[in-house]
């Protein structure tokens, strides 16, 4: 046979053999033909869950009607009819009948930094860039972990920045921390939960009767060299919100997971601690907790101690924090499956090993959900500051709607806080579904 004899033929529609016309063979895949308009697509999805029965029909165009008009009338009083340049509410409604969003761009550095002197600005904004800097580390695994040295020094840095003082201070506490540490390691040999608990003792006791005097001592000797000090009653606006919802956030978590571990302990008197604390709090409302900081506490103080309102609100909140924090975490960790435990066993782990390197980071991996949407309470449940004379974003609204200028003014100062409150906890939600997904082992990131 020939290689023309061997070649494979193609019949066009017109060949014919032995007086029959051939049907046309297609040597390729046909592409495949686009569904009707009518099966897939918005179209189809309308039909079937908007219009697939006259009574879906007659309520979906009444829905869609409410809300063509609550849209528009809303977007004429937000966009089109709003008000941006003005000095008071009075001159607003002479400009138009929208919103009078001129108290915002007048009011907008009391909203931010409250009665924080305008002249120190830069020290808020510095302190509120540097937490992106100190959080960086914490949040993606791909940077330096040299930056984790900053990470841990921030906390000074920015206590520093708001609040100003002596550096004397920063550095006695640094060495109050170095001691501190010290302490600890000499005593966890012979018990970790006692020697956690004298390390503790110690750097509460120096900060609460020590730290003041010898810092006072050092300026009057050397020389004062710091930044100009500022009040705390001078705090308001949303500084006054992120300085005790950080705050809260950065500190419960550990507290929070030191308390679990404590309440699944062996050891007796550790476990009722821990179920005590955690009870007691979780029974008691927060705003009960913030009454005691502002003015119960003060009874039981010393004579004469001076102890910081908002330090005060910072260990209230972060108590009440830690202790549901704990119970995200003991949730965490009981789901669990008991073979990692038998596991660490088998590998001759102690029980500090275990539970750094194979029990929390899987329990806290389950528990990010829970662990976001407490951060997500915390940091809405410091507007309750408010009741007790701080001023807050909620607070600060009432010196403004106090001013005869802007007397009647309420949605647009409303709407202002919610809208901050949303972007913030709309972004802590979606990076914990993105660490989720960076976690979960049937995905990469």
């Amino acid at each position: 046979m020939s290689d023309t004899d061997s070649e494979t033929q193609v019949f066009r529609p017109d060949d014919q053999i032995g007086g029959m016309s051939l049907a046309y063979v297609s040597t390729q895949t046909i592409p495949a033909s686009h569904s009707p308009v009518s099966t897939s697509g918005p179209i189809a999805w309308m039909r079937e869950k908007m219009f697939s029965s006259v009574s879906d029909t007659i309520v979906s165009l009444i829905s869609l009607a409410v809300i063509i008009l609550v849209v528009t009338s809303l977007m004429s009083w937000l966009v089109t009819n709003s008000v941006w340049t003005a000095g008071s509410l009075a001159e607003c409604r002479e400009i138009d009948t929208g919103g009078c969003f001129a108290v915002i761009v007048v009011r907008f550095s009391q909203f931010m930094f409250g009665f924080y002197p305008s002249e120190l600005y830069w020290r808020p904004i510095l302190a509120f860039a540097l937490m992106f800097v100190a959080a960086a580390p914490l949040l993606h695994d791909t940077l330096p972990r040299k930056m984790l040295f900053f990470s841990a020094a921030y906390p000074l840095l920015a206590y520093w920045l708001l609040w100003g003082g002596s550096v004397w201070g920063i550095a006695l506490f640094v060495g109050a921390l170095v001691l501190t540490f010290v302490i600890w390691q000499l005593l966890k040999g012979f018990n970790m939960a006692i020697a956690a608990i004298v390390a503790g003792l110690f750097l509460v006791l120096w900060f609460m009767f020590a730290q003041g005097s010898v810092t006072s001592f050092i300026d009057n000797t050397i020389g004062f060299v710091g930044l100009e000090s500022v009040e705390s009653s001078k705090f308001g606006g949303f500084l006054l919100t992120f300085v005790i919802g950080v705050t809260g956030i950065v500190a419960s978590l550990p507290i929070g997971i030191m308390l679990a571990l404590g309440r699944k302990s062996n050891l007796p008197i550790l476990k009722a601690l821990c179920v005590g604390f955690i009870e007691f709090i979780r029974g008691v409302p927060l705003i009960t907790l913030l009454f005691v900081a502002s003015t119960l506490l003060n009874y039981f103080l010393p004579p004469g101690t001076s102890f910081d309102i908002i330090l005060r609100v910072l260990i209230m909140v972060t108590l009440f924090a830690s202790a549901y924090m704990a119970e995200v975490i003991r949730g965490g960790l009981a789901a669990l499956p008991r073979g990692q435990y038998e596991a660490a066993d088998a590998l001759g782990l102690t029980y500090w090993q275990a539970t750094q390197k194979i029990v929390l980071p899987q329990a806290l991996k389950i528990s990010i959900p829970g662990i976001v949407n407490t951060f997500i309470g915390l940091f809405k449940d410091t507007t309750l500051v408010s009741i007790i004379g701080l001023l807050d974003p909620i607070g600060i609204m009432q010196p403004i709607r106090s001013d005869s200028n802007w007397n009647g003014i309420v949605w647009e100062l409303y709407l202002f806080v919610g809208l901050i409150f949303f972007i913030t906890c709309f972004t802590m939600s979606r990076y914990s579904m993105y660490f989720e997904r960076k976690l979960d082992t049937g995905h990469r990131s």
